[in-house]
């Protein structure tokens, strides 16, 4: 059954929203190694409860809410296609996320979007 296992957050100035986080909280924040400006945010330590998650700069053209949730998939196309068949919607087609895995955004019956991410660190 998938499971929620990442969330995203967007801010205007990710260096202050970091500093509140690590502040108020203690999570460990680490610009990621990757193609693109992301956050990688560690709020806990591994075998406890709970997620871990990304920031990215907020932009102009922002087409997701401030906070979007990404459920494990075993397969994004099919998933994909499961969504659809009970009314959702695919807003951002399969991508891959270097050395990570293949992702999708998505559209609930309710508007509410939320992404679905297949594990696999070949992805490129």
């Amino acid at each position: 059954m998938p499971r929620p296992i990442h969330f995203e957050l967007q801010a205007d100035d990710p260096d202050r929203a970091a500093n509140f986080y690590r502040d108020v909280f203690g999570w460990k924040i680490q610009k990621w190694d990757g193609p693109m400006d992301y956050w990688l945010l560690m709020t806990g330590e591994q075998g406890q409860p709970g997620i871990d998650g990304g920031m990215s700069k907020r932009s102009d053209t922002q087409q997701f809410p401030a906070t979007t949730n990404t459920l494990d998939v075993p397969d994004v196309d099919e998933f994909s296609e499961k969504i659809k068949r009970h009314g959702g919607d695919i807003i951002m087609p399969k991508m891959a996320v270097p050395r990570v895995g293949w992702m999708a955004y998505c559209k609930d019956t309710e508007g509410n979007i939320f992404g679905i991410m297949q594990m696999d660190p070949e992805a490129e």
